[in-house]
């Protein structure tokens, strides 16, 4: 093809995508289709062999919505184009990046495994507490739960079981005590 063959299709293509600019229209844009779906094709196959297809397709539905944009002073129809699908390629790429893994990420070391005495003390613990727990009177009970489990304020407290407010107080300073007194009884000191 000579350079002057080259010029009219450049002429060509940018005088189909003005009218389909100007007036949306199908048999203009099905030309440009015809003549650059292979062409972008080719050129997001280099890239991405397996979504050629797909990003060739994104790339002229773009051009069909924006074709109005297209400025015929700038350049011809095909830098146009290209342009869009260079764009279309990067877009796809940074959708398409995985995050890196930093081994260093403290989320991602394990945790250090408990010594088995200390696993021992954690489970009598935890056997001292819920027998503490069991021998509150269940309204002071009921209370610490809300407060620890749920963490509802005192005041959401006292909204949620129709108490006042000093009430509530007084059935969490109750609680404490009581469980203050098994514990130390219980002898939760490592």
């Amino acid at each position: 093809m000579s350079r002057e063959d080259d010029g009219n299709a450049d002429r060509q293509m940018t005088q189909l995508l003005l009218e389909v600019g100007r007036s949306r229209d199908v048999d203009a844009f099905e030309k440009l289709f015809r003549h650059f779906g292979p062409r972008i094709k080719a050129y997001m196959a280099k890239v991405d062999s397996s979504r050629a297809e797909e990003l060739m397709q994104e790339t002229m539905m773009t051009v069909w919505r924006k074709a109005s944009l297209f400025d015929a002073s700038r350049g011809v129809a095909a830098s146009w184009i290209f342009t869009i699908a260079r764009n279309q390629r990067i877009d796809a790429l940074r959708r398409d990046r995985r995050a890196e893994i930093d081994p260093d990420d403290p989320a991602l070391v394990p945790e250090t495994p408990v010594a088995a005495d200390q696993a021992l003390h954690n489970r009598q613990n935890e056997h001292l507490v819920r027998a503490a727990l069991a021998e509150l009177p269940s309204e002071q009970l009921q209370v610490l739960e809300l407060a620890f489990y749920q963490e509802q304020s005192q005041s959401e407290i006292a909204t949620q079981l129709a108490l006042p407010l000093g009430t509530v107080k007084s059935r969490m300073r109750l609680g404490f005590a009581k469980l203050r007194a098994a514990l130390g009884q219980g002898g939760t000191q490592p």
